[in-house]
């Protein structure tokens, strides 16, 4: 591993690699380097311009995926801002080749990571909220607002014929200054149809991931989209233990709040324990369908 500084901000490598032609955006202020996709990510700003800038193709500490595949997955992952635009959706600027890397330019974003992995043992040290806990500490309206934004993308993933892959809390930015949530990763998603051809390895996190994302030759459809937005939102308003996460890593298998650990109303509840249920053929069977349920409930109770 090698450590270079750059406008005083210092990022990890596993090689040297000369990545100062970010400067034509203006000044670097912030850096991540630990993504699994192989990519290095920087905040660059000039006057009241700033972007967030993701590099491919060199070689990076936490990397899954070899530089060359990072760059062929961020080439295929750029059309997917374009194709599927919308408010809720980071707004990408321009792409292009640099050498043998590859560039993604995109508006920053205010906001903080609600899975920045990279800072737990920070939170912990310092005995400070993660931005994950801060947000499940939000009241429920604005947690709501936050779901129905992702719901409202998600229909248009739907309705444009993709399928959302490897999406989780670390897809998301929320401002807690505007109380605005923004989806910043996407680079996975792919066009229908869609099979797990990876089998228990399939792209997700086991916090949230359905059971044919871990069955090799499982059809990836919206039933599983749904599977996955269920998952997250019972996160968003359930309470789980630290041994009921852990759970989860070591049987492969999502599990829902108990009812004492809900903090919405019931009708809510039964609306999430249906979207992720097992048998595919009992959940919401399209995303339309799962959010149009999602919005008729019209009153939230706090237990």
């Amino acid at each position: 591993m090698v450590k270079q500084t750059i406008d005083g901000i210092e990022y990890r490598l596993k090689a040297p690699r000369d990545l100062t032609f970010i400067r034509r955006y203006g000044t670097v202020f912030s850096v991540i380097d630990e993504t699994g996709s192989g990519c290095i990510c920087f905040g660059v700003g000039k006057g009241e311009a700033r972007f967030f800038i993701k590099i491919a193709g060199a070689d990076t500490i936490e990397g899954e995926v070899t530089p060359e595949e990072a760059v062929r997955d961020l080439k295929k992952a750029v059309d997917l801002y374009t194709v599927l635009k919308h408010p809720a959706l980071i707004r990408l600027i321009e792409h292009y080749p640099e050498d043998d890397l590859y560039v993604a330019v995109f508006e920053w974003v205010d906001g903080e990571g609600l899975f920045d992995h990279w800072n737990f043992d920070k939170y912990e040290r310092l005995g400070i909220q993660s931005p994950n806990e801060r947000f499940k500490a939000l009241p429920a309206e604005k947690k709501i607002a936050a779901a129905m934004s992702i719901l409202s993308f998600f229909e248009t993933v739907a309705a444009k014929g993709y399928r959302a892959c490897d999406f989780y809390d670390g897809s998301l930015i929320y401002d807690f200054e505007q109380d605005h949530l923004t989806i910043c990763d996407i680079d996975l998603f792919l066009p229908a149809p869609v099979i797990n051809e990876t089998g228990e390895d399939y792209w997700g996190t086991k916090r949230l991931k359905a059971p044919e994302e871990y069955q090799k030759g499982a059809v990836i459809d919206e039933a599983t989209n749904v599977f996955t937005l269920g998952a997250m939102f019972f996160d968003f308003f359930g309470k789980y233990t630290e041994e009921q996460i852990r759970q989860r890593y070591q049987e492969n298998a999502f599990a829902p709040c108990t009812p004492e650990q809900w903090t919405l109303c019931e009708d809510a509840y039964r609306v999430l324990l249906r979207a992720t249920m097992p048998d595919r053929g009992k959940r919401y069977q399209t995303i339309h369908e799962f959010a149009e349920a999602f919005r008729r409930l019209d009153e939230y109770v706090f237990k």
